[in-house]
């Protein structure tokens, strides 16, 4: 009965990816407008779902069920949890809908059989019905009272096949000062926050105590992910702002606009990777020491020490979603390689607000083989700027198709992308 079930999900997922052109014809151009997105030539956009809240990360099962954690809304105090959609008819379009959880979170990953979701101040875990939108008990508590006070409070997770539960924990400031004072040396932060967290993603019941702090360093990483090609864990960091505000007689507004690098980091156990010690100068391509602790702008001091980052992005465009893509309707020179997802930038000027995009980086061995390149833009539409985009992008996920699917918090939309050819 099992294999009968899996081969008519195989079939319905076979026909979901057919039915834009004709079962059997090979599709040769898009449907509609790309919803309007522009994407590199042979892709195509649509929209899977649209005003469904503040979708942040999404999960997407075996049969082609799309979860997706919701951030609570101020428009909207009624809209958050889990929200879980399907294509039943194998249109590309969400045509039904089932929403659980009483708790907004931003964090969600699927894992042998459980739904794992990550409100501001815990993980919780929902055994779910195979193959369905339905969990099948109520949540467990796998991890509470995490931090989530100030800036910074979404939990994003990943969970390993050896039963580790990695939690980012951002960092309540800027750069680890109270007003415009000196920075705090050391700083109290990094005791709780500002680094990823080690727990059992099978324990009940586990305290922030009971996590280990697996690194450190890290400002804030809700862009975090695991490489299924090598294992390891990789995130995409927020870096520090007010460069030019604080420190004016040292950096000119141009720079504060263009400093400090977005950074890519792998995270290893023990990593410290210099927050608040240090930022990512994308001019001379290194770390170097802030100014709150003795910078010059130029020095490295103690950041001589630190971890680089293995990739670096422009400033301010704030990374919110990471995806290493394993599918097979891509080309071959995508597969292995890195996705993120920029939720845009607010403090770029003088320069124009930037960011709102998916970027890809080729992958080789663990570390990036060539330059980024911008896989889809468009999103914010004719005002760039976080109170007037239409959308920001806020979550990836691939279907077992090899679709991807893009998520949006500002629009409340679920986008599929898809390559037909060209």
């Amino acid at each position: 009965m099992f294999q009968l079930f899996k081969a008519a999900s195989v079939i319905a997922l076979f026909l979901s990816a057919s039915a834009l052109s004709g079962l059997g014809a090979e599709p040769t151009q898009c449907p509609g407008d790309n919803a309007g997105l522009t994407l590199p030539e042979g892709f195509c956009a649509e929209v899977f779902a649209d005003s469904v809240g503040r979708p942040r990360h999404l999960a997407v099962d075996l049969h082609g069920n799309v979860f997706v954690a919701l951030a609570r809304s101020r428009s909207d105090s009624s809209s958050f949890g889990v929200l879980g959609l399907r294509d039943r008819s194998g249109a590309g379009v969400a045509d039904f809908q089932h929403r659980f959880g009483d708790l907004g979170g931003n964090g969600i990953v699927l894992h042998e059989g459980y739904l794992y979701f990550a409100p501001d101040d815990r993980v919780l875990r929902y055994p779910l019905h195979w193959g369905t939108l339905e969990t099948s008990g109520p949540a467990e508590t796998l991890v509470s009272g995490l931090p989530s006070e100030g800036s910074h409070r979404t939990k994003s997770i990943v969970v390993t096949d050896d039963g580790d539960l990695y939690v980012n924990i951002g960092s309540v400031s800027n750069v680890c000062q109270e007003e415009d004072s000196p920075g705090q040396d050391p700083c109290p932060q990094l005791e709780t926050r500002a680094g990823i967290w080690k727990f059992d993603a099978n324990r009940t019941d586990q305290t922030q105590a009971d996590g280990e702090r697996f690194a450190t360093g890290l400002r804030n990483v809700v862009a975090l992910a695991l490489n299924p090609h090598d294992g390891g864990l990789y995130g995409v960091q927020h870096g520090r702002d007010r460069l030019a505000q604080n420190w004016p007689d040292m950096f000119t507004t141009q720079q504060s606009a263009e400093k400090p690098s977005e950074e890519m980091v792998r995270i290893e156990s023990g990593d410290d990777f210099g927050w608040p010690y240090c930022y990512h100068d994308p001019e001379l391509n290194r770390l170097v020491l802030a100014p709150e602790y003795g910078g010059d702008g130029s020095r490295a001091g103690r950041c001589a020490e630190k971890k680089e980052p293995i990739a670096a992005f422009p400033a301010h465009w704030a990374p919110n979603a990471l995806l290493f893509y394993e599918g097979d309707n891509f080309p071959e020179r995508y597969r292995g390689g890195a996705f993120i997802a920029f939720h845009g930038s607010w403090n770029r000027a003088p320069e124009p607000q930037a960011g709102y995009n998916v970027v890809f980086v080729p992958f080789e061995n663990g570390q990036p083989s060539g330059d980024y390149e911008v896989f889809a833009d468009g999103f914010a539409g004719a005002e760039v700027s976080p109170r007037g985009a239409a959308h920001r992008p806020t979550g990836l996920a691939v279907g077992p198709d090899g679709t991807m699917y893009i998520a949006d918090d500002r629009g409340g939309r679920i986008y599929r992308v898809f390559y037909v050819g060209g």
